[in-house]
Order: C-alpha cells, then structure tokens, then sequence
C-alpha cells in the first residue's frame, strides 16, 4: 500500500508544482518517489535473504538481518515524513 501510495502523492506533487511553477512541490514529489528505489535497492536484498532462510535454520545473524530490516522500513517511512513536511511548507 505505501507503494502505490507514494505513486499518487508524487503524481499529486507533480500535479501541484504544473500548476503552481513552485519546485518545492517537486522536492516533495521527489522525496516521495524516492521510496520505490530504496526499497527496491536497500530493503529487498535483506528482505530475500530473510524470506530465503527457514524458521529452523534462523540465527543470531538472521536476528541481525531482521532488525536491520527493521530500521530499513524505518527509513522508508522517513522519506514520506519528510516528503509531508515539504509539501505542508510548499501550501504556505
């Protein structure tokens, strides 16, 4: 859902800087967008090898994995933090 959701707020931003000229609705659209190259790039290459390993076989390094997984996500839900931020700042 955050996927498609970045696709139709970075759409709206794009949307809002065409009719506005104001490149902080692109900064913002960008930011938004960003989300599907990090987690295509950073997330997904921990997500296979956490969804590759069996429950049996987990280790302290899978522990490891997952709680950087964790603060991956963490990081993605900070792009839209910071893509909000930006877009309330370019209503202004």
């Amino acid at each position: 859902m955050q996927a498609s959701l970045a696709i139709v707020g970075g759409l709206f931003g794009l949307v809002a800087f065409l009719s506005t000229l104001d490149w902080r609705w692109v900064l913002g659209a960008v930011v938004l967008l960003a989300n599907w190259p990090y987690t295509i790039f950073v997330i997904m290459p921990t997500n296979g090898r956490l969804m590759d390993t069996p429950p049996e076989a987990a280790t302290a390094e899978t522990r490891r994995m997952l709680e950087r997984w964790g603060a991956f996500h963490a990081g993605r839900s900070a792009l839209g933090l910071v893509a909000t931020l930006i877009f309330l700042w370019a209503q202004r």
